[in-house]
């Protein structure tokens, strides 16, 4: 027995995006924090907000870690955790239908 046979293809679908988000956003945030110490143009915070929504939370707090980047600044964190939760929540929620429990 495989994992797809035990999570579905759906949940494959899911670790899939979340996996491609973090990686993306991972790479986004190193490159950020290269941008802030030459003085170059930023990633926009917003863009990070969405990517993080959109699954790839798990690879931006690793980034946050890892480069030390956007770890002080209240008001983004105070977004970012906001980020989380709706994703874990609306990521419930689809689990939730999906199992059929919703009947």
């Amino acid at each position: 027995m495989t994992i797809a046979n035990i999570i579905g293809p759906v949940g494959v679908a899911v670790i899939g995006v979340y996996l491609l988000a973090s990686i993306v956003l991972f790479a986004v945030y190193g490159m950020d924090k290269a941008a802030a110490r030459k003085g170059l143009r930023r990633v926009p915070e917003v863009n990070l907000h969405v990517v993080a929504l959109l699954g790839g939370w798990p690879g931006a707090l690793v980034a946050q870690r890892v480069f030390h980047h956007k770890t002080r600044k209240q008001p983004f964190q105070t977004i970012f955790w906001c980020t989380v939760v709706v994703n874990c929540v609306v990521l419930a929620w689809l689990v939730w239908q999906l199992s059929g429990l919703a009947r």
